[in-house]
């Protein structure tokens, strides 16, 4: 196997629809080499912990509602590209989504990872639910087949929150400077949301080697 691994934040819609099309392409190619893990990097480390009203976050972060506006409507041309569905006017809360990383770093402890992640995604994506609530977090756990109780429990403590700030940090460190970020065979760094023709020969040319060097 060839680790794949995946620097992304829940509340990123490239990292959505970066994540839909390597899925697409990975469907085609269902002999694929890759072993995928999942590595924090969060768009907004100084989000207050209880996140903010997303029209303020958009308004702030592009410098008007037209200038937002703007933006997303590129965000939502991609993502029907990509074959997803995003509810923009759904979300109303921009959360810090440390406490999102810290379940995704759990989900990956049992091999549930990229499940994790599907969820995170669908829920602020699609359903507007706050990813920053202890309680939705706690729920994506147990559909996702974790121990609910546990997750909340773990949730209230500090447990693992100092470790997956120091990682988005590293990340940070190493060169990574936006989401998403994909690392092959830990060499070869893929920034952005990549089309699936390209996944789909990167595969390839893996298959290549392997063949060549058997």
């Amino acid at each position: 196997m060839i680790r794949l691994d995946i620097f992304s934040d829940p509340i990123c819609p490239w990292c959505y629809i970066g994540k839909a099309l390597l899925d697409r392409a990975l469907g085609t190619r269902p002999d694929h080499p890759f072993a995928i893990e999942w590595h924090p990097f969060q768009l907004n480390p100084e989000m207050p912990p209880e996140g903010m009203d997303r029209r303020t976050y958009l308004e702030t972060k592009f410098g008007s509602r037209q200038a937002a506006a703007e933006a997303y409507t590129r965000v939502q041309g991609a993502a029907e590209a990509a074959g997803l569905e995003i509810d923009l006017a759904a979300i109303q809360r921009t959360p810090n989504t440390l406490d999102a990383h810290r379940l995704i770093h759990w989900a990956g402890l049992e091999g549930r990872q990229t499940p994790v992640v599907s969820a995170l995604f669908r829920s602020y994506f699609r359903e507007g639910l706050d990813i920053g609530d202890p309680e939705v977090l706690a729920d994506i756990a147990g559909r996702c087949g974790m121990d609910r109780a546990l997750t909340l429990r773990l949730l209230a403590s500090d447990s693992d929150r100092e470790d997956l700030a120091a990682r988005d940090a590293d990340a940070r460190a190493k060169g990574v400077r936006a989401v998403p970020t994909f690392l092959v065979a830990r060499r070869h760094a893929v920034p952005g949301a990549q089309p699936v023709e390209l996944w789909q020969q990167v595969i390839d040319e893996l298959a290549g080697q392997d063949g060549a060097d058997a």
